[in-house]
């Protein structure tokens, strides 16, 4: 691995994020040529006219962090993200369709949101710590076929953040039909590694900094 500085969405979802916090997310993630920045939607503005210049993507979160907000309103949503400057949308999924064992449902709601957000990429949440391993698997699958590029373990405020068990399920599950992001409890250099060789092509952290630094002292 030659770098690890484009995996790392860079994250700040904090409730009580400020604006000038969100700044100085966007100016470490310029200098250290992270993949994007992930902040909440009212934030989303900020952080375009941040990285506007620069090769770092502005990411936000929708229907965050419980999921179950309708799909009309996860559509409104996502669209109003994309007119503010968010090239990436990471939606978290409808866990109560999940345990109905829902799956269309599931993957008509991760069509209906990729196909209002256009070109942007899709990264849909399944917060695999409420999930058995065959819901995981079931659910990874709606999702990409309902156009996902991404299926996302966590959002961070669940029971658990990810696992390697959990990557190893969704591969197994979607074969590179798709790509994975892994998120939350990625604290450091050793753990994100662990992650990427899993099968993880993307780590969703707010420890980027220390990730690097730690990766620059191997």
């Amino acid at each position: 691995m030659n770098t690890i500085n484009g995996y790392i969405d860079h994250t700040l979802l904090n409730p009580t994020a400020t604006k000038e916090m969100i700044i100085a997310l966007c100016s470490e993630a310029n200098l250290y040529k992270f993949k994007s920045v992930c902040v909440h939607g009212s934030h989303v503005d900020t952080a375009y006219e941040q990285l506007r210049d620069t090769p770092v993507l502005v990411c936000t979160v929708v229907g965050f962090p419980l999921g179950a907000s309708s799909t009309a309103s996860k559509i409104a949503e996502a669209e109003h993200a994309v007119s503010d400057g968010a090239s990436e949308i990471d939606m978290v999924v409808n866990q109560g369709w999940i345990k109905e064992k829902d799956y269309h449902r599931v993957l008509q709601e991760v069509h209906f949101v990729k196909k209002a957000i256009a070109g942007a990429e899709l990264k849909v949440i399944i917060e695999t710590s409420n999930l058995s391993e065959s819901e995981i698997e079931a659910t990874s699958r709606a999702v990409v076929d309902g156009g996902a590029d991404f299926v996302k373990t966590s959002t961070g405020f669940g029971q658990r953040g990810a696992s390697l068990d959990d990557i190893r399920i969704i591969r197994n599950a979607i074969g590179n039909s798709a790509f994975i992001k892994a998120s939350g409890g990625i604290k450091n250099y050793e753990q994100a590694r662990a992650f990427i060789d899993a099968g993880a092509h993307r780590i969703g952290t707010s420890s980027g900094v220390q990730i690097v630094n730690e990766f620059g002292r191997q």
